[in-house]
């Protein structure tokens, strides 16, 4: 750990210069430099005009889409869906982000308000965290013990195995970004006034447990990733890249009326990854 952020203040409205410097490449990200705004904005534009396609084609024929995001506070996981549901429509595309569970939630099978949000035909929903909070934050926070932890691990992917026999399109993404670049955005949103209310108790604990957090989601991939449901992982430290890809990735899987496979483009295979070339990073432990 080096002394900037062994040093870090998140009260201090200075951010670090070495912490500013280093941001975009930490973890190992293969990129100095942001995408330009203005080829973001124009693949943007190309790329949501698919997703309006694929929309109608969802309609016409009523299958169904889950969309699975998971990932560090900050990742970037609101503006992924945002930016992706922006030209949808509301009726039909859905976002899932769920509070803690109440009383009675507690008592019930694990999955079974999760079920809950499920699609309907020609629905898409956008789960902005998952099931795979008894996988990360919820042990990593003693919100649920090693037992529950181990028995949701033996269990998701005979889960998964049920939504995809079920005719579900599943996409799970986790979005990945480096330590220096998750306390910039920490930074950026405590001394933004409009972005403050981003920051929970939960969040400022998370600074502390990097490590641990780590640690769970390596099991969680090698455990949960499979044939029928893999992980894909998007590095995310450049939010413009991510977004596109994570869209990119969605419709080059999916056949519909009107796909053109050059409007689309390829998909950035230095950030988008398996859970197995992830894994095999030398740097996964600082991303």
């Amino acid at each position: 750990m080096n002394d900037a952020i062994k040093s870090f203040d998140i009260e201090n409205p200075e951010l670090p210069k070495a912490i500013k410097k280093g941001a975009l490449e930490s973890g190992g990200y293969p990129y100095k430099h942001k995408l330009d705004r203005k080829i973001y904005e124009n693949e943007l534009h190309d790329l949501q005009v698919q997703l309006v396609r694929l929309q109608a084609h969802l309609a016409k024929t009523s299958e169904r889409v889950i969309l699975v995001f998971e990932g560090r506070d900050a990742a970037g996981k609101g503006g992924t869906i945002k930016n992706y549901l922006t030209n949808l429509n509301a009726r039909y595309n859905l976002i899932a982000a769920l509070p803690k569970p109440n009383d009675r939630e507690r008592t019930q099978w694990y999955f079974q308000r999760y079920v809950d949000w499920f699609p309907a035909a020609g629905e898409t929903v956008l789960f902005d965290r998952s099931w795979y909070n008894r996988a990360g934050v919820e042990p990593v926070m003693g919100f649920s013990t090693p037992e529950q932890t181990a028995h949701f691990l033996e269990e998701v992917p005979h889960f998964e195995k049920r939504i995809t026999n079920d005719g579900i399109h599943l996409f799970k993404f986790w979005l990945s970004i480096g330590r220096e670049m998750q306390l910039k955005r920490f930074h950026d949103r405590r001394h933004d006034p409009l972005k403050v209310w981003k920051l929970s108790p939960v969040d400022l604990e998370a600074l502390t447990r990097w490590g641990e957090y780590s640690k769970a989601r390596d099991v969680m991939l090698e455990r949960s990733d499979s044939a029928h449901a893999p992980w894909t992982i998007a590095r995310f430290n450049d939010k413009r890249r991510g977004r596109l890809n994570v869209m990119r990735t969605v419709l080059n899987k999916l056949a519909y009326e009107g796909k053109d496979p050059i409007a689309i483009g390829e998909v950035d295979r230095k950030i988008m990854l398996s859970a197995s070339e992830f894994l095999a990073l030398k740097t996964v432990d600082a991303a």
